[in-house]
């Protein structure tokens, strides 16, 4: 049923990717599907903490990298997992991600509406509405 599970990772809250990896993986035993995780490094970051400078953007980019990897073998240990990071919107990087994924499924988080949630929350929903692929969210 499905070939390519892409799970949307907030690298800064763990709560984002450990019941979705979990579940991502349990699919993906069941179909036979690759898995990929994916990270968008938000433009405020970027133009803040780079201030926009090539060579400082291409360090947070990799450090970001090098983070979600970093997840992908704690959680996923001895697994081929892809490690997608790109910047910008976090739900247009998410659904860019996908799209050079080949996703078939997302498989992403839901936070409890607290203040500091409402971003996550949007951005949740704006995946949900413009996927072109089925997604599912993981409720804590």
């Amino acid at each position: 049923m499905y070939s390519r599970i892409l799970v949307a990772v907030d690298l800064d809250e763990p709560s984002s990717w450990q019941k979705p990896i979990s579940t991502a993986l349990a699919l993906a035993d069941c179909f036979g599907a690759k898995l990929a995780l994916a990270y968008v490094v938000p433009d405020r970051v970027l133009m803040l903490q780079a201030q926009w400078s090539v060579s400082s953007v291409r360090a947070i980019m990799e450090d970001a990298r090098i983070k979600l990897m970093k997840v992908a073998r704690d959680h996923a240990p001895g697994r081929d997992v892809e490690g997608i990071v790109r910047s910008g919107s976090v739900y247009a990087g998410l659904i860019e991600a996908g799209e050079t994924f080949g996703a078939d499924l997302f498989v992403l988080s839901s936070h409890r509406p607290e203040m500091k949630d409402y971003l996550l929350g949007a951005n949740a929903s704006r995946v949900v509405r413009h996927a072109k692929c089925s997604v599912m969210v993981v409720r804590e």
